[in-house]
């Protein structure tokens, strides 16, 4: 089977005979092959060129293999260098496998085992490859830079992120639902030392006491029925990483005790198991509930309170930082334009008006649902106030935003208002007179002004 890419391959053998054979079988099979048969060139040629794996004898002329697998490491510590001899014994096979030998061949080599090696050993390469890049887009976007917000208090987000990213301290992250508290805690772990270990988020509040607590502590088998193989709890899969407990203020007084010890001990212990494991886990937890009420009450433990809250970050609603709302919004309208091939490129002043005097009570995460839709929706370069559908607006402000601008009259304005009505209702008097809260009189009387 070829390979979609051409894979390149350095292959170092003395044997020119050797050489010439690797490079015509394995260029037939769809990589790019090099044969060198003087060791010494290698060196020079790896500080020049990338390959994906080398394919070396163990001892040749002027240099032995080991010495040549240390200086092509220290070239490219990832390379898979597969190590052909005629002269392999078990210690010897042992010891390239120490020194960072990919995997060891005796002579005669079978082609089509070496095959199998190389393509198991490029597909390794490339999967490293592809997860270097997720990580660094990963810290492209979620470091603190890129959280929107140029309010005051963002400006303060953003001061505590940076305080925090550092350290191994756990991180309460306080605010109302869809402020955008697990981006705060994707950047604190994304700016921290943890970042090339897992991050973890598990919403409390979305599974039952029981099944939360398998899904934390993980179980061995046969510790409840269905339980037919060991599963790791989240706290392991996190280990040396971060683990995110959203709306951990949902979360049981039973499980808050065994929370609070896992805080103490750095333990856990399976379900069904009698051997506690060590883990070492950095801590987030969010809520848009007020701990410390639920403590007054008796729902949250105070103890396990102070243990997570060593320092609270606290995301403001929308309705308090207006202000980011125009560059929030030009932002997820050019995401949306971006990715459905739209070209959009701004708001009209109605639209932007109406973003700005609607409530938002599902803050940033709504926003963003909006301008998607409108994005969708929009039949022209700009959107417009009908692209929208928004619930709960506050029309008494934008029906009088226009007429405002004019610094008109008192009579003027409830002759506006009068008008506007009127139209509504398509001129029905009586639906009028119902909406304005007087008699079908009193509106003939004023309509006779308009």
């Amino acid at each position: 089977m070829k390979n979609d890419r051409k894979y390149r391959l350095l292959i170092i053998d003395d044997d020119k005979e050797m050489v010439n054979l690797l490079v015509d079988y394995l260029s037939k099979e769809g990589f790019s092959c090099l044969g060198i048969s003087n060791p010494h060139s290698a060196i020079e040629l790896m500080s020049k060129e990338t390959y994906d794996v080398v394919i070396s004898d163990l001892i040749m002329e002027g240099k032995d293999g080991f010495t040549l697998l240390e200086e092509i490491k220290e070239i490219d510590p990832d390379i898979a260098i597969i190590i052909i001899t005629a002269f392999g014994t078990l210690d010897t096979a042992i010891e390239a496998m120490k020194r960072g030998a990919y995997y060891f061949l005796a002579k005669p080599v079978k082609l089509d085992s070496l095959k199998i090696l190389i393509d198991k050993a490029v597909e390794e390469r490339r999967l490293r490859e592809e997860h270097k890049l997720l990580l660094k887009e990963a810290e492209r976007k979620f470091h603190f830079n890129n959280i929107i917000g140029k309010s005051k208090a963002m400006q303060e987000v953003f001061k505590l992120i940076e305080l925090v990213a550092p350290t191994n301290i756990n991180v309460l992250v306080l605010g109302d639902s869809g402020t955008g508290k697990e981006l705060v805690a994707r950047a604190i772990h994304y700016n921290s030392h943890r970042k090339r270990n897992p991050f973890i988020a598990i919403n409390c509040s979305a599974l039952p006491d029981n099944l939360l607590e398998s899904e934390l502590f993980g179980y061995v088998r046969g510790a409840f029925t269905g339980a037919i193989t060991n599963k790791k709890g989240l706290f392991e899969v996190a280990d040396k990483g971060t683990l995110l407990l959203d709306e951990i203020g949902n979360m049981s007084l039973n499980l808050q005790a065994k929370l609070l010890r896992v805080i103490e001990d750095k333990e856990i212990r399976p379900l069904g198991s009698i051997q506690n494991r060590k883990v070492e886990v950095r801590i987030i937890a969010a809520t848009n509930k007020k701990l410390e009420d639920e403590v007054e009450k008796g729902n949250f433990r105070e103890d396990l309170y102070y243990r997570i809250n060593v320092i609270a970050i606290y995301l403001p609603p929308l309705r308090e930082r207006l202000e980011d709302l125009p560059i929030l919004a030009q932002h997820f309208l050019e995401k949306y334009g971006l990715e459905n091939g739209k070209e959009v490129n701004g708001f009209e002043d109605e639209a932007m008006r109406s973003l700005l005097n609607y409530e938002w009570k599902g803050n940033v995460r709504e926003l963003e649902n909006v301008i998607e839709r409108a994005v969708l929706l929009s039949k022209t370069n700009k959107i417009s106030v009908q692209d929208f559908s928004l619930r709960g607006i506050k029309k008494d402000i934008l029906l009088f935003e226009p007429m405002l601008e004019k610094c008109p009259t008192l009579e003027e304005l409830e002759l506006y208002y009068i008008r506007k009505v009127l139209k509504d209702v398509n001129g029905n008097k009586e639906e009028a007179s119902k909406v304005l809260g007087v008699s079908v009189r009193t509106l003939y009387r004023w309509e006779k002004k308009l």
